[in-house]
């Protein structure tokens, strides 16, 4: 699943992300499972609302690493 965000058009980091979301330019959000709780939580419920779907990634070393970053990311969407 992750070969969509490695190969896809995508943004990396929590208020990228968001942003993408609200503006209906995000196909999906990923999401690290190491990442604090209250930030998971508010992104799965603001693409709930919005219906985008999410992927959980186990770290955020491993989502920044597939963003093609040096460091980790909590969250990345790959863009429409």
């Amino acid at each position: 699943m992750l070969s969509r965000l490695e190969n896809g058009r995508k943004l990396a980091g929590i208020n990228q992300s968001r942003k993408a979301v609200t503006k209906g330019e995000a196909a999906v959000m990923f999401i690290a499972e190491d990442a604090e709780n209250r930030v998971r939580l508010s992104l799965m419920e603001l693409c709930a609302g919005y219906g985008v779907e999410t992927v959980p990634v186990p770290t955020m070393k491993e989502l920044g690493r597939a963003c093609g970053i040096e460091v980790g990311t909590a969250a990345a969407v790959v863009l429409k």
